[in-house]
């Protein structure tokens, strides 16, 4: 039997602290059942000054980043516990944080996964109340700077954003866990759509409230994060979307870049701000080019990928896109968020 019902797992990157902040909220939880594990990806041991400071943290070195997914694996491969719990290293649990979502767990076993009500640091709006994706791919947080008492009821959403999120490990060893070849953004969306082709269901839990400081790592518009996130959208498309959906997907893509070229003329959007912080435009069209050209260098594995998950899917593919028809958001709403 394990000795706790839940491992936490925190990669870090940067540590400091912000770092010591997140520990110091799992110190305050009022349900104890729980491990903490931080893994370090720094390849500097920036955490071990965080961690000392807490009796009990086990704590993982990598000699280089090893992205969020694989950081989350390690713990999850030395670990015994039924439920594994993610939180981003630049986020702060309320004291109901991990109860409420064990709770939540706990009453309906086919749930395999909760999302949290994760709110922007320092406001009353979400960041997310779990994920919506468009009908191209592109994840969005749920409610993301809407006020977040218009989220106060528990309901079925798609998926959690991996950010404050709890996994039962029943369905992590069904389908395994996070596809470490996405190394940053949409790992979790991965994820998720995998554990719902499988069947599982995933809860939003509005008492479990985390604030987090969004995009402090890679940086809310730059360079690495565009790269990551337009690369790991194609992966998600190629190993997760029915084949009706895929054919189609083209066109939502070219109107979302249409969106987002709109936006950037207009100051709006994430467009706007990646041109404001960055080199420009082309440099995001090279962007987009070099994403399209890795995608061709991957696709016989998520190709292999997408096989297996149609294998041992419990659901057929009307089913999967009457599901993500119901979580769904506009190209023109991904733009300008």
């Amino acid at each position: 039997m394990p000795d706790a019902l839940v491992t936490v797992a925190i990669p870090t990157l940067r540590a400091g602290p912000a770092l010591a902040e997140c520990l110091a909220s799992l110190e305050r939880q009022a349900w104890r059942d729980f491990e903490v594990v931080v893994i370090d990806n720094s390849g500097k041991g920036l955490a071990r000054e965080a961690v000392a400071a807490w009796r009990g943290v086990t704590l993982i070195e990598n000699p280089a980043n090893a992205g969020f997914g694989a950081a989350v694996n390690q713990a999850f491969r030395r670990s015994g516990t039924p439920y594994l719990a993610t939180l981003n290293d630049d986020a702060v649990a309320s004291p109901a944080w991990i109860g409420a979502l064990v709770a939540a767990m706990e009453s309906d076993p086919e749930a395999g996964m909760c999302a949290s009500q994760v709110r922007l640091a320092g406001s009353q709006d979400l960041d997310s109340a779990g994920m919506l994706v468009a009908s191209d791919a592109s994840s969005k947080q749920r409610g993301h700077r809407q006020p977040a008492a218009r989220f106060a009821c528990a309901e079925e959403v798609l998926l959690p954003s991996g950010s404050a999120a709890l996994y039962r490990r029943r369905m992590l060893d069904e389908i395994g866990a996070f596809d470490e070849a996405f190394f940053l953004y949409c790992e979790d969306t991965d994820l998720g759509l995998r554990a719902r082709w499988a069947g599982w269901r995933c809860l939003y839990v509005p008492e479990a409230v985390v604030e987090h400081r969004y995009s402090r790592t890679a940086g809310a518009a730059s360079v690495l994060k565009a790269y990551y996130v337009e690369r790991n959208r194609l992966f998600v498309l190629l190993k997760d979307f029915p084949l009706r959906m895929l054919l189609r997907a083209p066109g939502t893509t070219l109107a979302r870049y249409f969106w987002h070229l709109a936006g950037a003329f207009h100051g709006r959007g994430s467009a706007a701000r990646f041109r404001k912080e960055n080199s420009g435009l082309l440099e995001l069209v090279y962007i987009v080019l070099r994403a399209h050209a890795v995608l061709l260098k991957h696709a016989p594995r998520l190709l292999r990928q997408r096989r297996a998950i149609r294998r041992t899917a419990r659901l057929d593919a009307r089913e999967f896109e009457r599901l993500l028809g119901a979580n769904f958001i506009r190209s023109r709403e991904v733009a300008a968020l």
